[in-house]
């Protein structure tokens, strides 16, 4: 009987963990130092790794590494800082500068100080506010950072983001910057553009419309194709950091032939290169 009874009660047990709702996970910044937002779940994916390359090895931008560098530590120090907006050719280093420097800014700090990055997916901006909410709740300096974010045809999603930037009632939270990277300067699609101009009463509110968006960003920083010799420069940095063995002429000439393949030159391409030469000659390439 007792035998019976202690299988009846082990049985009512199991049942009763099946029905009970499972436990919510923690949205704590306290988790890792790289999440990604979940709208659906208004949750956070904490990260173990994130792919990017080491900050020293991003040449022919320093300019742009100098600027968001300085104005990124401002605000890991608690300091006044602005949204920034990354704008420029395609594979020039934009997104990669901002994973870059967090990972540069946080070697200088300890474990509980350290900056954190969410990243929020663009087709995921109109619960941003929702995502503020979330950050305004811990005390971890973060960056909340958007890959491509570009508007086009009827969406207006963008009017949303205008508001959370800086005009909302809320304002953006004190421990929270939003960096964006974009194709276009100001994010909208040139038939976007048009047809606000086509509908506007006057030509001023067109234009007006064109740069309120990308007015919400403090820090305007651009980036522009490559000359060959910084390419080369950035290409011979990557074969090093790899540990490809290959002289310098030759390496520069399939470099070469590698960026009119690709009809253009660019940090990306360069690091496509070097992972073609790399598996030829049978290397791995462990990034930090």
């Amino acid at each position: 009987m007792d035998h019976d009874l202690s299988t009846l009660l082990n049985r009512i047990a199991d049942a009763l963990d099946r029905l009970a709702p499972d436990q919510e996970p923690s949205n704590s910044l306290a988790n890792a130092e790289a999440f990604v937002w979940n709208p659906h779940g208004q949750r956070l994916k904490s990260l173990e790794k994130v792919n990017r390359i080491p900050f020293g090895l991003l040449k022919g931008i320093a300019a742009q590494a100098k600027a968001l560098l300085a104005n990124t530590r401002n605000h890991a120090d608690g300091l006044p800082a602005n949204n920034a907006l990354l704008w420029g050719a395609r594979g020039t280093g934009k997104s990669s500068l901002v994973k870059a420097i967090q990972a540069e800014i946080n070697t200088s700090r300890s474990e509980t100080d350290r900056m954190v990055l969410v990243e929020i997916h663009r087709e995921d901006i109109p619960s941003l506010p929702q995502l503020l909410d979330v950050l305004r709740q811990d005390p971890r300096r973060c960056v909340v950072f958007c890959d491509d974010l570009t508007f086009g045809g009827m969406d207006d999603s963008y009017k949303a983001l205008k508001a959370v930037l800086e005009g909302g009632l809320e304002g953006r939270p004190e421990n929270v910057l939003f960096y964006a990277t974009s194709n276009r300067r100001h994010m909208m699609a040139r038939d976007m553009i048009e047809n606000e101009r086509v509908n506007a009463i006057h030509r001023g509110e067109a234009i007006e419309e064109k740069v309120s968006l990308s007015d919400r960003f403090g820090l305007w920083i651009g980036f522009h194709h490559l000359d060959q010799d910084t390419y080369f420069s950035i290409v011979e940095g990557y074969a090093d950091f790899a540990g490809i063995k290959i002289n310098k002429d030759s390496l520069r000439a399939k470099a070469k032939e590698w960026a009119v393949t690709r009809g253009s030159r660019s940090g990306r391409v360069a690091w496509q290169f070097i992972q073609h030469i790399s598996g030829e000659q049978g290397i791995k390439i462990t990034l930090p």
